[in-house]
């Protein structure tokens, strides 16, 4: 495939961080004619720009700012507004529509329009004006109470953003595409802390049908089992085994010399001297050692890889998951490649932007060169 599955379909993006801009990221992936929108420089005011790696430095992305606080810079994005297919925000609920940019102003100028506003906890509901951050929406769609509790009985902060990329970023983008597929307008209200309860839904849906409420060592992948869990190796590097299934479970065993346990594996009486046993056992090599012998033995056994060593590894290696990029500022770099099923991927290093595309991009929405130079020179774009 050489075509870019979105291509044509063109994006404007106010956001410059969080849930928001990683769908912006997802979709310039897929093909779409991304640009960000931003606040023009303020005297005194605080410019929130992400650092130039972040969000895979904007590759195959434009930029412009502007000054949405005066009506000149209202309409000139709902002028490009016109020409767009999507349109994604992330202010507080009734933010846009103060401004005179919410859905029902647009969709006015552009009927077609997908309107997606992402908000942590949606644009109804007595928490909607709270401000909050990914731990805030994994805490109440309940990720945080059903995992393994920290060192002080703590909930434990998870080792990634997931509210943001798949409660947020990846709900977007699925709201997004099937509001495109059915090739009309619509206004999609993204709750970033919907999406985490959406993620939550097997919990979930056994509590409401059941009463019983999952929490940690609950169930086979909440830690009830020692066939479900993380083992230090001899060399203080951790191995992860999820061998659920009893055919997985016994082939484990018998490569630890452990096969006594091969029929025990939902014992409960039983599970604290299984996870001394396979401790002790594992302890007894290092950890690439034990991936050579278990993990492509149908043991479901895999290493615990930090960042750095997961950018070198031979299997992500050979699916090119990594990119050559060029920043004018700062060099030549690696990143993530696009890496979800279907994004087109270019043999060359990216050569990431930076600053603006005003003029471009106006001229692009129709604007005289006359009036992109007015815009410009009065500072209402920049």
């Amino acid at each position: 495939m050489t075509t870019p599955l979105l291509e044509g379909v063109r994006v404007l993006n106010l956001a410059s961080v969080g849930p928001a801009a990683r769908a912006g990221r997802w979709l310039a992936d897929y093909g779409a004619e991304v640009v960000n929108v931003g606040a023009v420089p303020a005297r005194g005011a605080v410019q929130i720009t992400p650092v130039f790696h972040a969000y895979s430095g904007h590759r195959g992305m434009r930029r412009i700012l502007l000054d949405l606080k005066v009506e000149r810079g209202r309409e000139t994005f709902l002028r490009m507004a016109e020409r767009t297919d999507v349109v994604i925000e992330s202010f507080r609920p009734g933010v846009t529509d103060r401004l005179g940019i919410g859905f029902e102003t647009v969709c006015e100028r552009n009927p077609k329009i997908v309107y997606c506003s992402t908000t942590g906890f949606g644009q109804s509901g007595p928490s909607s004006q709270w401000a909050g951050h990914d731990l805030d929406y994994l805490a109440v769609g309940g990720y945080l109470a059903v995992g393994e509790p920290g060192a002080r009985g703590n909930p434990a902060l998870p080792g990634a953003t997931l509210a943001d990329s798949a409660g947020g970023g990846m709900h977007a983008v699925i709201a997004i595409l099937a509001a495109l597929v059915r090739g009309e307008g619509a206004y999609l209200d993204v709750s970033v802390a919907d999406g985490v309860l959406s993620l939550m839904s097997l919990a979930v849906d056994e509590y409401l049908a059941t009463g019983s409420e999952p929490g940690y060592q609950h169930s086979m992948t909440s830690g009830r089992y020692a066939c479900y869990g993380t083992y230090r190796a001899g060399d203080g590097r951790w191995l992860a085994v999820a061998a659920i299934e009893p055919k997985f479970w016994a082939n484990f065993c018998r490569l630890l010399g452990l096969e006594k346990w091969a029929t025990h594996q939902t014992d409960d009486t039983v599970q604290d001297q299984i996870r001394e046993d396979i401790a002790a056992a594992l302890a007894a090599g290092d950890r690439d050692s034990w991936v050579a012998i278990l993990s492509g033995s149908d043991t479901c056994v895999a290493p615990v890889l930090t960042v750095a060593e997961l950018t070198e590894d031979p299997q992500y290696r050979s699916r090119d998951a990594f990119a050559a990029a060029v920043h004018p500022e700062h060099g030549e770099l690696r990143q993530t490649a696009p890496l979800l099923a279907g994004m087109v991927r270019s043999g060359l290093p990216y050569q990431l932007p930076s600053g603006t595309h005003s003029t471009q991009l106006l001229l692009e929405a129709g604007f005289t060169e006359a009036e992109t130079k007015e815009l410009l020179a009065e500072g209402t774009v920049a």
